[in-house]
């Protein structure tokens, strides 16, 4: 007796395969959805990378200073909320086993006139001993022996355009003289440091030609204090006998953690770091309702098609990978108009305001795991319409 043939079983499309074509079916949604997403991955984009041009500018000034320890007020809290000490206190510490150099700094901001249109702003004003190596930057270091004449400056080449065209001119051999407080200065020299959210741009002399620049100033009055320690000496060991013998009047730390405090002011006892957070979170939380709302719609247009698989004898698992799938693969493809769009964004920022604006690779990666819990997180709340989907209730 010849025995049935049994039925080949139907072949079932990959579910990669099934998210693909139902994407690419709605073209104009599928648009919609890139573009959502990529909107939402440069907002995230400029929120980080506000915040990092925040705290990478904030640092600069300290990461300069060409010492392991560095001394301040114990009232300072950070470059824009300085407190004043005698330089006495620089000097007790100047006796401390290890210790090699001490060198004072003086900061204070001041009134530039643009040399050109006369206009004034605040610049930030740091004053040295040009006899000692106090600032790690190659265009301080080669010219600091010109601060030794009278009424001399180095200007920084990273301020912004407000300020003049100082850089441009001075390399093209241009001799520049400007007023500052109702002295005039003669540029010598050029450096390079950023400007930060709360100071627009520097510029470095001598101790004593800040003295004459800012008449409201009393030498033996300091604002930081660099602590050079002698080779093989332990900064810990140094930092634990200073803060034993020094009153209680003047602070002293590490280099690393001097930029510490300084990111914590800003992050902390500021708004700015909390806004900044908070734009990332707002800029998820928009994406994550655009990409509900088109799956959410997908979905609704194709239940019977769900319904028709379920019927099939497709299990929960298969149909709801499928949405899963969708929601990554449009994270994928708006992530990359979205990095390409805030790259773009980044370059006309540091353009426009010389803010250290640059991306970096755990930045990139950081909010591509966003944009893919954000595009999860959506598929997780639209398929619960397929999970409750009965067959009979459908057709």
């Amino acid at each position: 007796m010849n025995r049935p043939i049994a039925p080949l079983p139907a072949r079932r499309k990959k579910p990669l395969f099934l998210s693909w074509l139902q994407l690419r079916k709605e073209r104009a949604r599928l648009l919609v959805a890139i573009a959502g997403i990529s909107f939402a991955d440069v907002l995230m984009f400029l929120q980080m990378g506000f915040r990092g041009a925040l705290f990478d500018s904030a640092v600069q000034f300290h990461e300069s200073l060409n010492g392991e320890l560095i001394m301040v007020s114990s009232r300072s809290r950070s470059l824009i909320s300085l407190d004043r000490f005698t330089e006495r206190r620089l000097y007790q510490a100047a006796a401390a086993t290890g210790v090699q150099a001490v060198s004072p700094i003086y900061l204070n901001p001041v009134q530039w006139r643009n040399p050109y249109n006369r206009e004034i702003w605040d610049i930030y004003a740091i004053g040295i001993n040009p006899e000692h190596a106090v600032m790690n930057l190659p265009g301080v270091e080669a010219n600091r022996h010109k601060l030794r004449a009278p009424d001399t400056i180095l200007f920084n080449s990273g301020s912004r355009k407000e300020f003049g065209p100082i850089a441009q001119r001075f390399q093209a051999g241009e001799s520049i003289t400007t007023e500052i407080d109702e002295r005039q200065f003669q540029v010598q020299g050029l450096f390079q440091l950023s400007p930060t959210f709360g100071i627009n741009a520097y510029l470095v002399t001598s101790d004593i030609n800040f003295l004459r620049m800012v008449r409201s100033r009393q030498g033996g009055l300091i604002d930081v204090g660099v602590i050079e320690l002698k080779p093989g000496a332990d900064p810990q060991i140094v930092l634990a006998e200073l803060r034993s013998r020094l009153p209680q009047d003047v602070k002293v730390m590490t280099r690393a953690d001097y930029a510490k405090a300084e990111v914590a002011f800003w992050n902390a006892s500021t708004p700015v770091g909390y806004t900044f957070d908070l734009g990332v979170v707002i800029a998820f939380i928009v994406g994550a309702v655009i990409v509900y709302q088109i799956l959410y719609s997908d979905v609704t247009d194709h239940l019977p098609e769900y319904a028709t698989l379920k019927a099939m004898g497709f299990r929960d698992r298969y149909l709801l990978l499928v949405v899963f799938q969708e929601a990554l693969i449009l994270a994928a493809f708006g992530f990359v108009p979205g990095t390409a769009i805030a790259l773009g964004f980044y370059r006309v920022t540091y353009i426009a305001t010389a803010l250290p604006m640059a991306m970096d690779l755990g930045r990139v990666i950081f909010v591509f795991l966003l944009t893919a819990v954000m595009c999860s997180f959506s598929a997780a709340i639209a398929v619960r319409k397929l999970q409750n989907a009965d067959p009979a209730d459908i057709f």
